[in-house]
């Protein structure tokens, strides 16, 4: 880059653009702030350079409460724009980090500023990317910064691990049957909850079904933590479902111990679970798992499994069937039925094929009903309008919280004592696991902006999903019928289907995946 050649054959006038940023909004209604202060010594500089024809610009770029780890702010946004239009030919920042945090987003902007001949100059570190040694620096700096970004993530990882490995609640949502004692950051037992998780537990081990557990929870009206964040906002329960009741099982928070990667701590907080019970329900689910595993590896397919219900008794149907003359017979038979004899009920047992048939058609027409595409592009846009609000809001408390800590730790800045080198310490590493929250949270909004399903994406979706059915193995349908359908109801002369919609949504997701990779269907089915 050659910024002094200057643009159109100027070789005396060097337009030079100075940018600042400050993270928080800390003393900026003030006389005179750190943005005014990172003017004033871009300005001098430029004044050091004037017999070389550099001149400020009156415009100014200012970007006050702003985070150096995104590159949606105005004040940046309005340079990059001016960049573009050939007003500019140096740009000035007090010390590089003004200008990003984020080593990839530095990098993109540094090849922006390359491909329009703008020098880039930071004050303070005497960076001047006109010549080859200003670049060299540059590049070891980003370097270093990388290197330091990478240790600091590699300090909070070690003081998490070891916090937990103290037995300490490291934060999030709290499980049910306990509360969380901000003060002192640990868990305590919430008594009125603490009698569901018992008979979460101990119900688990009568009914041994996951599904009839949460099909009873649901039934009485029972639902997941209802919690209130530290903003004040109120989260409400919702109702049961597989990966509730599972991560509820499986969670050793309840019997007084803390988990992390695959191995276990003792807690500070108090066990509501008693040990024996806790290790039952382990070996009940090690049993329904390997159950599973025998299902998937079965011979017979039974795409209907788990979801066929007597609509006379109300009973699970299970599958089965008999040999005759070298030929195989499948049926769903109900198991009360089988149990009390067939003729206690009048449905008694289906022809699979038929009955696979059958549900398959109102599938298919399903997958083609104006209607039924509609609702489920309206479900979608609810689903995706309300995930984005709760990230929203979830970003929000994040940067309340990270602006609290900055204005703690500038507090603690004038003292020289043990106390205060412990506490910005322990700032520090809550700073550092705010700004890593922030960033992911800021990615899943930006996928959710940038995928965005419209009404003629589900219509064709769906369809793909009906012209492809015939290519996909048994196993990939049965994942696919068992997304979309929440149970079947069988009846003397008709079934009754109902739809899980949120189970449309993950399969338009995966189809889409599909077409952006241009990937093989199978493969992205069978995942």
């Amino acid at each position: 880059m050659n910024g002094c050649n200057g643009k159109n054959n100027r070789e005396t006038i060097l337009r030079c653009a100075i940018y600042t940023r400050k993270s928080t909004d800390e003393n900026l209604d003030s006389d005179f702030n750190s943005l005014d202060a990172q003017r004033e010594a871009a300005e001098l500089y430029i004044k050091s350079q004037a017999h070389e024809g550099w001149i400020v610009l009156e415009e100014r770029y200012d970007d006050g409460a702003y985070s150096g780890a995104t590159m949606e702010r105005p004040a940046l946004q309005r340079l990059i724009e001016d960049i573009e239009r050939d007003r500019i030919d140096i740009l000035i920042v007090y010390k590089l980090d003004r200008l990003s945090r984020s080593l990839v987003d530095f990098a993109k902007m540094i090849e922006f500023l390359e491909e329009r001949n703008v020098t880039l100059v930071s004050v303070t570190q005497s960076i001047n990317t006109k010549d080859s040694s200003g670049r060299l620096l540059l590049n070891i700096l980003l370097s270093y910064a990388q290197f330091e970004r990478e240790v600091s993530a590699e300090r909070i990882r070690d003081k998490v691990a070891g916090a937990k490995r103290r037995g300490k609640w490291m934060g999030g949502p709290p499980p049910l049957g306990y509360d969380v004692d901000r003060p002192n950051k640990r868990l305590v037992i919430n008594k009125s909850e603490l009698p569901l998780v018992r008979h979460i537990f101990r119900r688990f081990l009568q009914l041994g079904s996951p599904m009839a557990l949460i099909q009873e929870l649901n039934t009485k009206g029972l639902t997941t933590k209802t919690w209130t964040t530290v903003k004040g906002k109120k989260r409400n329960g919702v109702p049961w479902n597989r990966s509730h009741i599972y991560y509820l099982l499986k969670n050793p928070i309840y019997i007084g111990r803390v988990r992390h990667k695959g191995q276990t701590y003792e807690g500070e907080h108090e066990a509501i679970i008693e040990k024996s019970l806790w290790d039952e329900v382990q070996r009940k689910l090690a049993e329904s798992s390997q159950a599973r595993g025998s299902a998937s590896r079965r011979k017979t397919e039974a795409l209907l499994s788990g979801l066929l219900r007597c609509g006379h008794c109300g009973s699970s149907m299970g599958i089965t069937f008999t040999k005759k003359k070298n030929r195989t017979y499948r049926y769903y038979l109900c198991m009360k039925a089988n149990k009390s004899g067939y003729g206690t009920c009048p449905v008694k047992s289906v022809a699979a094929g038929e009955m696979e048939n059958a549900v398959l058609q109102q599938l298919r027409g399903i997958f083609r009903s104006p209607e039924i595409v509609a609702q489920t592009h309206r479900s979608i846009e609810r689903m995706d309008k309300e995930h984005r609000k709760n990230l929203e809001e979830e970003k929000e408390q994040f940067e309340k919280e990270l602006n609290v800590i900055r204005a703690d730790a500038f507090k603690l800045l004038q003292n020289e004592t043990s106390f205060a080198r412990d506490e910005l310490e322990r700032l520090e590493v809550q700073r550092d696991e705010l700004e890593i929250r922030i960033q992911s949270v800021t990615k899943k909004l930006d996928y959710f902006r940038e995928h965005s399903v419209t009404l003629k994406e589900v219509s064709r979706e769906l369809s793909t999903l009906d012209n492809i059915w015939k290519h996909l193995f048994p196993s990939e349908r049965e994942r696919i019928v068992k997304l979309l359908i929440e149970d079947i109801t069988v009846f003397e002369n008709r079934i009754e289907l109902a739809l899980r919609t949120e189970g449309l949504h993950s399969m338009i997701d995966e189809l889409k995946i599909k077409d952006e990779t241009e990937g093989d269907y199978g493969s992205i089915l069978s995942h």
